[in-house]
């Protein structure tokens, strides 16, 4: 604790001239900067450059919260005013530069994982849930933020290395703008490596599903054991997943770390741009299409569906293509407008019925 607590500079906390602008546009000098880096049921920790420090939002911040976006997320620039030597009060919320957000379960609207991040790790391991079209949707969902993505391999030992070869050449041949990085932390592979990626003032997330390796990783990274990793069970060379929380880290290189919890479902919104960018061979494709407004599902001389009967475009990469797409369709519609077609879907579900007991044969 003692060496999370030292004095420290706020650029060193990931501040820059984008907060400090935005701090000036508020123009109270009785607010300071600060960063969430940890967030436990409405009770935030946060880090000035002297303190860190257990805070609430303001009731008036409260009041006007229309949706989850409002409240404080780990990664925020937040300005406080000091209550005593160990607590403070939430006054405002920065404007962020990047966010990692994802629909929230069951629900409409968008959750904040983290935000002001400047680079996602995203993590699979070969013995979880290594899946490239689970890849293509972390992909979008960080470019949906405007976050950099990069992919890890980890829990290398788990394989030989003929199919290690054979994993990281379809990844990098399918996301061949993204860079890979093969891990373990086992044998101590690609640790190196991925140290020398941590820059810093800069802020990094891992993401991934649970039990990938996300908290062994950090702790490897900051060369101590801060995460609880859980126990390992030798017959399915599972690790039990532990994170229930967000909190930020600092490494002896000055990168900022945030480790987030596995993510069970992850929902795109507002990423028309992010999948243009995770498919751009596909968007480019599109062009050539005969109709301007193609689906790329059943219309003449589709320049895609072409692509794909000739083989020069991969069967799943199209169908992840048009899956994401309908999601993003489906989540870009307003709340009255899915209401209202669900309303007609259901008369079409009742009518459908009817007629099926009109016609249905008296044996």
């Amino acid at each position: 604790m003692d060496e999370i607590i030292k004095e420290i500079k706020l650029e060193d906390l990931g501040y820059n001239e984008f907060f400090e602008d935005n701090r000036k546009v508020v123009n109270d000098n009785d607010l300071t900067p600060a960063r969430i880096i940890a967030e436990h049921k409405g009770l935030y920790i946060i880090r000035n450059e002297t303190s860190v420090l257990s805070a609430k939002i303001t009731g008036k911040m409260m009041f006007q919260a229309s949706s989850n976006e409002d409240y404080p997320a780990v990664g925020d620039w937040v300005l406080i005013k000091a209550l005593s030597k160990n607590q403070a009060q939430i006054y405002k919320i920065l404007p962020r530069k990047t966010v990692l957000k994802r629909k929230s379960s069951n629900e409409s609207e968008s959750q904040i994982l983290v935000s002001n991040i400047d680079i996602a790790f995203i993590v699979q391991a070969p013995d979880r849930d290594y899946n490239l079209n689970r890849l293509e949707r972390y992909l979008a969902l960080a470019n949906s933020g405007n976050i950099e993505p990069v992919i890890i391999l980890n829990k290398t030992d788990l394989i030989s290395s003929a199919d290690l070869d054979k994993i990281l050449f379809e990844i990098k041949n399918r996301f061949k703008n993204t860079l890979v990085y093969a891990t373990s932390m086992v044998t101590g592979s690609g640790i190196t490596d991925l140290k020398e990626a941590f820059n810093k003032g800069s802020t990094y997330c891992f993401i991934g599903s649970s039990g990938v390796g996300k908290s062994s990783i950090i702790n490897a990274l900051m060369g101590k054991s801060l995460i609880n990793t859980g126990e390992i069970s030798s017959h399915a060379n599972r690790g039990k997943h532990i994170t229930t929380h967000r909190e930020l880290f600092i490494l002896e290189s000055g990168g900022l770390l945030i480790d987030t919890p596995g993510l069970r479902e992850i929902g795109i919104l507002d990423s028309s741009q992010a999948i243009q960018d995770v498919f751009s061979e596909i968007y480019d494709l599109s062009k050539n299409c005969r109709f301007s407004d193609c689906t790329h599902q059943h219309e003449p001389d589709c320049a895609i569906l072409g692509a794909v009967k000739d083989g020069t475009l991969d069967n799943d990469k199209y169908e992840n293509y048009i899956k994401l797409s309908r999601e993003d369709n489906y989540n870009s519609m307003s709340r009255l407008e899915k209401k209202e077609k669900d309303r007609k879907f259901g008369k079409f579900i009742k009518k459908t019925k009817k007629q099926f007991k009109k016609y249905k044969p008296d044996y």
